[in-house]
């Protein structure tokens, strides 16, 4: 079977979509790029994600877009993948959810502002990329637009997409950005919402690139 492991990592991390609360039935998607093969592994299309197998994951052809291996409908976004596969290098694993705060900031069609510095992992704040229909190669083109220079891009009135050099990063950016989402219309509901610097945040993604790992230096305190 192609794409073995990763078939079973967009299982379990399909799973984790619903049980993280960042989709609803069988919204949004998931995917990852295999790099050496050319090749795409991405969830099928009106399959509840407690009920894929591995069988039902579809490989793809990244250059062509062409089914290599799979007896199932790829998702309709899996455009919306694979030009990230395409043109960015960074970028080997693709998440898209309908989650409740993301979508709902898509919906006003604003940028979603840094007022917490744990959005610098998705970048210094996370553009809304102009509204176009779903499964259309012209969203996949906006939504690429947006997420230049950035892990994270709203969808206008439709959701969130998020990507990563694994999946379980990219994940990890698309809850970043839920919880800063709620924050955000928390905050809005309260009065106006202080945004973080430009510099700030730029010192953040600097700072993360050495989050978890020993670090040498210490200031005085």
């Amino acid at each position: 079977m192609l794409l073995e492991k990763e078939r079973e990592e967009l299982i379990v991390y399909g799973k984790k979509m619903i049980t993280e609360n960042l989709t609803k039935g069988t919204g949004g998607n998931l995917s990852i790029f295999n790099r050496e093969k050319n090749l795409m592994a991405i969830t099928p299309s009106g399959i509840g994600y407690f009920d894929i197998t591995p069988e039902d994951i579809v490989i793809i052809d990244v250059a062509t877009g062409k089914i290599v291996d799979g007896h199932r409908v790829p998702s309709s976004e899996c455009d919306m993948h694979r030009i990230f596969y395409k043109y960015r290098d960074d970028i080997d694993a693709v998440v898209h959810t309908h989650s409740t705060f993301s979508t709902t900031i898509s919906c006003l069609n604003i940028n979603l502002p840094p007022i917490h510095y744990i959005l610098a992992t998705a970048g210094i704040d996370v553009r809304c990329a102009e509204y176009a229909t779903y499964g259309t190669v012209r969203l996949a083109k906006n939504a690429f637009e947006a997420m230049k220079d950035r892990n994270a891009a709203l969808l206008a009135n439709h959701g969130l997409i998020t990507g990563g050099k694994t999946l379980k990063e990219a994940f990890s950016v698309a809850l970043d950005v839920e919880f800063c989402s709620e924050l955000f219309c928390r905050a809005k509901s309260m009065g106006e919402p202080v945004s973080l610097s430009v510099e700030e945040m730029t010192s953040m993604m600097e700072r993360f690139k050495t989050y978890g790992k020993r670090v040498e230096e210490h200031e005085e305190i």
